[in-house]
């Protein structure tokens, strides 16, 4: 193996006072750091080191960042799987069902069972893009653990069903959904 110095000599970029300069001015280097008992500071060596590091550490948040994206992949995909699974159909489309989908009041028309069900909470909407889908309570509680943005309508089971005895508003009943 033919070292650095060497290679120059031959290509001629340096010549042969020059070599015999900088082995010298390295051993007296080496004489000063075994009598002072101090290592110089090879700065080189550190500047090396240092973006060694910063490459590293730049490659463990690419890691990170593609982990999390790859993750995220994942659960959208098993978000996807768990409303083709468990899609309801919507009936015969005769009643309009109005819904907030963010900002805005969106509709689905669907059958006057699937309604009561929506009404009572048997049902839920979840919102994948720009279609609208129903899927039982249970599957809607599954996707929202993952993602609760994209379950856009749950009604609350109505479990108190009894009225109390001194309410004055008793025979009034409100209706839980209007037909506009």
């Amino acid at each position: 193996m033919v070292s650095l110095q060497e290679q120059l000599l031959k290509a001629g970029l340096v010549d042969k006072k020059k070599v015999k300069q900088a082995n010298h001015e390295k051993s007296r280097q080496k004489k000063v750091e075994l009598r002072s008992g101090a290592q110089s500071v090879d700065e080189a060596r550190v500047a090396a080191l240092e973006t060694q590091r910063k490459n590293a550490e730049r490659a463990r948040e690419l890691n990170a960042q593609r982990d999390a994206a790859a993750k995220q992949k994942a659960i959208m995909a098993q978000i996807v799987q768990m409303v083709e699974k468990n899609r309801q159909s919507k009936g015969a489309g005769d009643i309009a069902y109005h819904f907030t989908h963010g900002s805005k009041v969106e509709r689905i028309y669907v059958s006057a069972a699937v309604q009561s069900h929506l009404v009572a909470g048997h049902l839920a909407i979840v919102c994948l893009g720009d279609t609208a889908e129903l899927v039982p309570r249970v599957v809607a509680d599954k996707i929202a653990e993952r993602d609760a943005s994209l379950v856009v309508r749950v009604n609350k089971a109505n479990t108190n069903t009894e009225t109390d005895a001194d309410d004055p508003y008793a025979a009034f009943q409100i209706p839980d959904d209007f037909t506009w």
